[in-house]
């Protein structure tokens, strides 16, 4: 039986890069080996966490700062977290660019497989596709009415701020740690297959707490994890998921646009 056609084309690589290995469950697969460590990137994953905390805290002084009337609850204000949360993947960004740069001799897109696709649209088409079809499980599995990411969604002021961060900015970031650091340092020790697996989960793990670790929609995560992980492996291109995240993001964010008259009437929002 021939192989299906994949509409989607590879992206330019290098030539050194066109080594092809054989993964112990079987599909031909391009060879990982990232110039760091699964303990680097764990350990890069602890600073994260710790660094989101710090700045959080800070990007809260400075509200009680500019506004001492404000109240301890302000913290969990859209602005404050998302302030917070975009200085620290700066800082971030500058770490990991440093990681890699000393690691691979200045050769940090290489490095990460950043690979860009000669037809990026059809992987923006992707992203869409990808939420189209995940779209029929927000009815037939269990899904909580309310969800602790609700509350960033209160006024139209707080969705555009949410709206941007979750377009631009976190697909970047987590693809990039989890596609571009940790998906290779694991396929390297323990093979493509399991390594997707293993990623996916990560990835559905740190969307848990925004959930209410209801099932429902972490398994919906870990389906998406599980699709850019794998389109990871077999494109070797961070770009393309990159791309696809951000449009999978988008059509949820406008499906939300939509149904609220553009964030003005944010009450149907949590009907």
């Amino acid at each position: 039986m021939s192989a299906p056609h994949n509409p989607i084309p590879e992206p330019s690589a290098p030539a050194e890069q066109q080594l092809q290995v054989t993964d112990a469950s079987g599909p031909t697969a391009l060879r990982e080996n990232p110039p760091w460590t699964v303990a680097e990137v764990l350990a890069l994953a602890v600073l994260t966490l710790v660094t989101i905390i710090g700045c959080v805290l800070a990007a809260y002084v400075l509200h009680l700062y500019l506004a001492p009337s404000g109240r301890l609850r302000d913290i969990t204000r859209p602005e404050i977290m998302v302030g917070g949360q975009l200085l620290a993947y700066i800082l971030i960004f500058i770490l990991m660019y440093k990681l890699v740069e000393n690691h691979s001799q200045g050769r940090v897109l290489e490095a990460i497989r950043w690979n860009w696709p000669r037809n990026w649209r059809a992987y923006l088409l992707a992203g869409i596709g990808l939420e189209l079809c995940l779209l029929p499980l927000a009815y037939l599995l269990p899904m909580p009415k309310n969800l602790p990411m609700d509350e960033f969604f209160k006024t139209a002021r707080d969705a555009y701020i949410l709206s941007l961060f979750g377009i631009f900015i976190a697909p970047l970031f987590e693809e990039l740690f989890f596609r571009g650091f940790l998906y290779p340092a694991l396929a390297r020790r323990f093979g493509v297959s399991l390594s997707i697996v293993l990623t996916a989960l990560g990835f559905a793990a740190i969307h848990a707490p925004q959930l209410r670790e209801s099932w429902g929609p972490v398994l919906v995560i870990f389906l998406v994890g599980l699709v850019l992980t794998t389109v990871r492996a077999i494109k070797k291109s961070v770009a393309a998921t990159v791309l696809m995240h951000m449009a999978y993001n988008g059509s949820i964010f406008v499906v939300t646009y939509i149904a609220t008259d553009g964030f003005r009437h944010m009450e149907k929002f949590n009907q």
